[in-house]
């Protein structure tokens, strides 16, 4: 059965077939591990008591008549067949110079050509200068090409005469080069056309030093052997360095000319990969799935930014069956996984990502890292007709996978992200692109944003800006609070849309244009920088009103980007995990770190600095993607860009919307237990109730300043010895569960 042969082979050229016929071909001998040595001892020390011999280093009777026989055999040649004899032996004797030195039977063949070509080259000058009598008395003597090079000399010379032959000569030898050597004919003309443009330099600044002109310069164009080959090169990189239009406008937009120019980003960087042995790659993993008795073909070679992906086809195993005899059965994929070990060590790559099967191919995913990471910028992707397709102003730009293609979404459409990945891996920067994408493409009056930053480092570059909301919240104890005025902003949009009798904010948006009665509502993105910091101060607050908004803050127009970079299960729970569908994972420390946020391993092998996994909605396993890249200068100069844009207030000053809102529904759970407990003490304080009722600082505190109003407590005295229970003074409970919300009376 033959193998299956790609669509891209249809439009490969006949020469680059003949070549991989000869490179792929796999005979194989049925050698033991000891006979296999014992060969390649046998095969060595041949070649080295012949090396000896043609040296005049020891002399003997038969050590003479075997070395005579060579010579005549070979002449001059016979040094590179012992050398070539040398080097099967060792390869057969050491395991890692076999996998180093890969040799296929057809690059043996092809090797075998080259020296036949260099046996008649050697000995048709003889040839026609002395005849065939003569050339044969010279390769009686061991001159020349020996007995076989007079033999093939005198069939081209003379059977096809002087010119004919050496035509023939000269097409053999390139052949067997091209067959042998990592080039193409492409860079063999370039290598020729090279030094004709350095020898014509050459004469001219002789002629101009002769002339006493000016010194003529050298030409600038790089050779052959330091150009990076354009074979493995993905169409998308080519079409990277074509200038393209600016995203198409949205219909929803308002005011485009306010919009901030493409130009404020840094241009596109040139594509440069660092890894370019590719060829030596495909040798190396064939030969060593070969090795363990797992073949497989390299049948699609995909050059990304930062891993280089080779499909790799499963071929065919002899499997004896009772009453059958020999049948051939399809290699497992899971033996191919099994190898990643191996296959690291031979490519000498660590980490190798293993993808088994390649979604909607029929292929096994082997991603080794490159020797050099490129650089994905930000306009680069947001160039891109991927990005220009997407019709939704709450586009974000990700960044490009593992065969170089650009990578879009819809953030109205995930409708919410969920970072996660170790400290150094890219949160920040993943975080600012999206925020960067977003402001380019949106004007505030259809984007408002409210940002978190616990660590107070990471967002706040983006105050004074005239899409926040408020300045960004970087005291803890105030994220409850902003994520209850959210939650309010989200009941306030249903009722809204109960009354227009709409569905979601694009509707409502565009009734309210066309009844041009009011004005049409933003729409609303809350960025939370480290969520691992706000779920140890108040885990059920947070958690709740996380839940709450991304369960049903979709219609309204209100999306949730978070980030933390500690995947554990009491950070990212059930229910914010249920809620978030859209997962980026980053490099994580563990394969326990990585099933916590994609549900599946693969996130421990990333390689780190904007290496991840997109886990999308629309998607049945996550994407490699190499993140985009957004540097502290372009972030600068889009701040300062929409701070000229807006009004003369400083933002900074902005009032935050949620001072002075209570969270009234914080205290119903627990209000009836806090007055339960305190009727049994004499003293109380925030830390008793966090204690007892297992909350969060700020909700226990809550509760007592809601009994100090309800008079079941006093005021505090300061001095840490907490609050006086007004129990057995005087008190009516009665009242007291009157006065106290969502609290029946006795």
């Amino acid at each position: 059965m033959g193998r299956r042969r790609s669509k891209s082979k249809k439009q490969t050229p006949i020469t680059q077939r003949v070549r991989d016929w000869f490179g792929q071909q796999k005979w194989k001998l049925a050698l033991t591990p000891a006979q296999r040595q014992v060969l390649g001892l046998v095969l060595f020390l041949v070649a080295l008591v012949t090396f000896l011999g043609l040296l005049g280093v020891s002399t003997g009777s038969v050590l003479g008549w075997w070395v005579g026989a060579v010579s005549q055999a070979f002449g001059w040649v016979a040094y590179v067949v012992m050398f070539g004899l040398a080097i099967v032996g060792v390869r057969l004797l050491w395991p890692a110079f076999y996998r180093s030195l890969p040799l296929r039977p057809g690059t043996i063949v092809a090797i075998e050509l080259l020296l036949l070509v260099l046996l008649v080259a050697s000995h048709s000058p003889l040839v026609i200068r002395l005849g065939a009598d003569g050339a044969g008395l010279a390769a009686y003597e061991g001159q020349g090409g020996g007995y076989v090079g007079w033999a093939l000399g005198v069939f081209l010379m003379e059977g096809l005469g002087v010119v004919v032959g050496s035509l023939v000569l000269v097409v053999l030898f390139l052949l067997s080069l091209y067959l042998v050597l990592p080039l193409s004919w492409v860079d063999i003309e370039d290598w020729v056309w090279h030094q004709a443009r350095l020898v014509s330099a050459a004469f001219g600044r002789l002629q101009a030093a002769r002339q006493g002109s000016a010194v003529v310069p050298e030409p600038e164009e790089v050779p052959w052997w330091e150009q990076e080959p354009e074979e493995p090169t993905p169409k998308s990189r080519k079409k990277r360095t074509t200038k393209r239009k600016r995203p198409k406008k949205r219909k929803s937009r308002k005011v485009d000319a306010n919009l901030p120019p493409l130009d404020l980003l840094d241009p596109v960087s040139p594509a440069a990969y660092g890894d370019t042995d590719v060829r030596r790659k495909v040798r190396i993993i064939e030969e060593t799935l070969e090795s363990f008795g797992v073949p497989a073909d390299v049948v699609e070679v995909n050059q990304g930014p930062t891993v280089t992906q080779f499909g790799l086809d499963p071929g065919y195993i002899e499997r004896r069956v009772a009453g059958a005899g020999v049948q051939l059965q399809r290699v497992r994929v899971g033996r191919i996984a099994r190898l990643a070990d191996d296959l690291s060590l031979a490519l000498a790559a660590a980490p190798l990502r293993i993808e088994a099967p390649v979604p909607g191919r029929s292929v096994v995913g082997l991603e080794v890292p490159n020797e050099e990471i490129s650089l994905v910028s930000l306009r680069a992707v947001m160039e891109s007709p991927d990005f220009e397709r997407i019709d939704s102003r709450l586009a974000i730009a990700l960044g490009e996978d593992v065969s170089g293609r650009p990578l879009a979404v819809d953030l109205a459409l995930m409708p919410h992200l969920l970072i996660a990945g170790a400290t150094g891996s890219g949160k920040s920067v993943c975080m600012n692109a999206i925020i960067c994408c977003l402001l380019v493409n949106n004007p505030p009056e259809d984007l408002q944003v409210l940002m978190v930053d616990p660590k107070m480092v990471e967002l706040v570059g983006y105050n004074e800006i005239p899409h926040l909301v408020s300045p960004v919240v970087v005291e803890v104890e105030q994220v409850v609070n902003a994520l209850a005025w959210v939650s309010r902003q989200m009941d306030e949009r249903y009722k809204l849309f109960h009354d227009l009798g709409v569905r979601n904010l694009d509707e409502h948006n565009r009734r309210v244009r066309r009844l041009k009665d009011k004005d049409p509502l933003p729409a609303l993105v809350v960025f939370i920088d480290e969520l691992a910091d706000l779920m140890m101060l108040a885990p059920d607050e947070v958690e709740r009103h996380i839940c709450r908004v991304a369960q049903m803050g979709r219609a309204t127009g209100i999306h949730l980007v978070i980030a933390t970079q500690r995947p554990s299960v009491d950070v990212v729970t059930g229910l914010i995990k249920a809620n978030f569908p859209a997962r980026v994972s980053f490099a994580v420390t563990s394969q326990t770190d990585s099933r916590v946020i994609l549900d599946q391993g693969g996130a421990e092998s990333l390689l780190g600095r904007g290496d991840m996994l997109f886990m999308s909605p629309q998607r049945a396993s996550p994407v490699r993607l190499q993140g985009c890249f957004v540097s502290d200068k372009e972030i600068r100069r889009l701040t300062d860009f929409w701070r000229a844009q807006g009004d003369d207030e400083e933002q900074g000053e902005l009032f935050p919307p949620w001072v002075g809102f209570e969270d009234e529904e914080s205290g119903d759970d627990y209000l009836e237990q806090a007055r339960q407990l305190v009727e049994t003490q004499e003293r109380v304080s925030a830390s008793y109730l966090q204690r007892q009722l297992r909350i969060g600082f700020p909700r226990a505190a809550r509760l007592i300043d809601q009994l100090e109003a309800a008079g079941l407590v006093g005021p505090d005295e300061g001095g840490g010895r907490g609050r006086e229970v007004l129990v057995g003074k005087g008190i009516d409970f009665d009242e007291i569960d009157e006065r106290l919300p969502g609290v029946e009376p006795k």
